[in-house]
């Protein structure tokens, strides 16, 4: 009899931890988030976006067991701009930076702002473990390096682009960090960075605290550099493939090996079960690299779609329905808000973005009621000036050198931007000119030199 009431007892405290939630775990009940954004990947440069040279079993894997996105941006044409936007939940020229940062000065334009709050100081400031491993592309000294801005844990890259894959120079200066320390590690910089966020997911195995981890690869950005026994796969499966377009294959190839090698790190430390994983990229993929965005206009550096529809997905076990699909739309900015209401944290002012959580979680939102704009500050042939797009539901005004007419397109009528509206009889062109205009003039109070 008291054998039968001790078991009873066991079997009521067991059911009373599963019903409140509390188990023996060490991993803290708060989702943990590791964000992936991968470097210029065309909208078409996946064997999932209908690339049918290429092989992404691991890419198309994590876009299958959850959420895709046929909607989604980058808040600008190129890298530094759109970072800035995903770590601060902001205009990228409301951080002060409009364009491309880089190590020569009369070449930089952008300097993120000594006030700006990014996702890892508010994730911090939650008891949230930070790290960033890979590239940065927002600063290459103090205050602005990953580690003044929130991020417990930077092991990658300050600089804007790589040289070359395998000695990690640009312009001769080695900007490889871990956290403050110069380093110069061996090996290509993609499996470097692989190996580096492994150790971290390691770490964070036995961890109580929730982690966000930012994952930032410069893949497929040029130079096109893959390893040679994944080319020589390309050219062994694809015989009548051009050299150029090879290597872009190889170099995805060579990423969605080491994506996989992410996902199954994440399952191995138990880290699965509470993690959301975000897969994006910064914009479109480069045309003059055999990159490919499907069927989309343009490419990097362009307003059209080609340069700043990404493929994008989010992976959460249990919480993301998988194999679904959402035609909502959605920006970079956007993943700040987001990851604040996950982390059960409160968002900060002055925010752009908003959070998509409900859209994640499979419930009815509306997305595209709202301006939203994009900005690209450059040299050279754009002469150091601005040139923007804007866009309310499925009106977008579109320039691609500062110097150029506005045009009007429908996206939803006409995705691949070959019809312009006849401007002067629509009252949506005249309201898109006068609120970007707006945010023109807002952001005219923001210092990016």
């Amino acid at each position: 009899m008291k054998k039968n009431y001790i078991c009873q007892s066991v079997l009521f405290i067991m059911i009373w931890f599963y019903a409140t939630g509390q188990t023996t775990s060490h991993h803290s009940k708060t989702p943990n988030i590791l964000c992936i954004l991968v470097d210029d990947l065309g909208y078409g440069d996946l064997s999932i976006q209908g690339a049918t040279d290429m092989q992404t079993p691991n890419i198309d894997n994590l876009a299958r067991q959850g959420l895709t996105f046929t909607n989604f941006y980058a808040n600008s044409t190129v890298c530094s701009p759109s970072r800035a936007a995903l770590l601060s939940g902001k205009y990228p020229d409301m951080v002060g930076v409009p364009g491309v940062i880089r190590q020569v000065s009369k070449d930089s334009w952008g300097n993120l702002t000594d006030n700006s709050l990014l996702i890892s100081e508010v994730l911090k400031s939650k008891g949230y473990q930070t790290a960033i491993i890979g590239k940065w592309h927002l600063g290459l000294g103090n205050p602005d390096t990953p580690n003044d801005k929130g991020f417990d844990y930077f092991k990658g890259f300050l600089g804007d682009m790589m040289d070359d894959y395998w000695t990690h120079r640009r312009g001769g200066i080695n900007w490889m960090r871990d956290n403050e320390k110069e380093i110069d590690p061996k090996g290509h910089a993609t499996d470097i960075f692989t190996n580096w966020a492994i150790d971290y997911l390691n770490d964070r195995k036995d961890d109580e605290a929730p982690f966000f981890m930012y994952l930032a690869y410069n893949a497929p950005h040029f130079p096109i550099q893959p390893p040679k026994e994944w080319l020589d796969k390309v050219f062994d499966r694809e015989p009548n493939i051009s050299e150029k377009r090879a290597k872009n294959v190889a170099l995805i190839e060579h990423l969605d090996f080491n994506i996989g090698s992410i996902m199954q790190s994440l399952k191995e430390n138990g880290l699965d079960d509470n993690t959301l994983v975000v897969f994006t990229s910064d914009n479109g993929g480069a045309l003059w690299y055999a990159q490919s965005n499907g069927d989309l206009r343009g490419g990097k550096q362009d307003m059209y779609e080609g340069g700043i529809r990404v493929p994008t997905y989010f992976y959460w076990k249990n919480k993301i329905a998988p194999n679904t699909k959402t035609n909502s739309f959605a920006m970079l900015m956007d993943l700040f808000p987001t990851f604040c209401e996950i982390a059960g944290t409160q968002l900060p002012k002055g925010i752009d973005g908003i959070s998509i959580l409900p859209t994640l979680l499979g419930n009815s939102q509306e997305t595209d009621n709202r301006y939203v704009y994009w900005v690209r500050r450059e040299g050279g042939k754009y002469g150091g000036q601005a040139y923007y797009a804007a866009r309310y539901k499925d009106f977008k005004i579109v320039q691609n050198t500062p110097f150029e007419p506005i045009q009007l397109f429908n996206i939803k009528n006409d995705e691949h931007e070959t019809q312009p509206l006849n401007t002067s009889e629509l009252e949506v062109y005249k309201k898109l000119k006068t609120e970007l205009q707006e945010h023109i003039r807002k952001t005219g109070g923001i210092p990016w030199q």
